[in-house]
């Protein structure tokens, strides 16, 4: 695909301009032609079944409720914590003015998810299960 950008002066030609004067810039782009829909219907893609059991979960309000219980699970076992402290460390080992969030969350996402209690991993995990059940998904 290639673009091509050129200057138009003849407002005559150009859509929406209504004959006002001036320059103006348009880009053409050299792609095949977009296929017509067969039918006037709106095609929604498929959703998938991520994407319809969080939906459900947002709509039920579950999913808020689920996230409330995961950071109590977190901070009464002191994952919070060590989390933290993780980050103090790495800021004072890269010097506190040169870290950046980015740099945080990059160092220390992989430690964080790997360090989540598993009992509070299956206790979410029943959570959902439990959810899913009742509505029937």
């Amino acid at each position: 695909m290639t673009c091509r950008f050129t200057w138009e002066h003849d407002v005559d030609n150009i859509p929406g301009s209504d004959g006002v004067p001036g320059i103006f810039w348009r880009a053409s782009v050299n792609r095949p032609p977009t296929p017509t829909p067969e039918s006037d219907e709106p095609q929604d893609p498929e959703l998938t079944l991520r994407e319809i059991i969080n939906i459900k979960l947002i709509e039920s309000g579950e999913k808020e409720r689920l996230k409330e219980l995961l950071r109590e699970r977190l901070i009464e076992c002191g994952w919070r914590d060590e989390m933290k402290s993780l980050c103090r460390a790495f800021a004072k080992k890269k010097g506190r003015n040169n870290v950046t969030v980015d740099d945080l969350v990059q160092v220390i996402t992989p430690k964080g998810r790997a360090s989540v209690p598993d009992s509070v991993k299956a206790e979410l995990l029943q959570r959902i299960r439990s959810f899913l059940a009742s509505a029937a998904i």
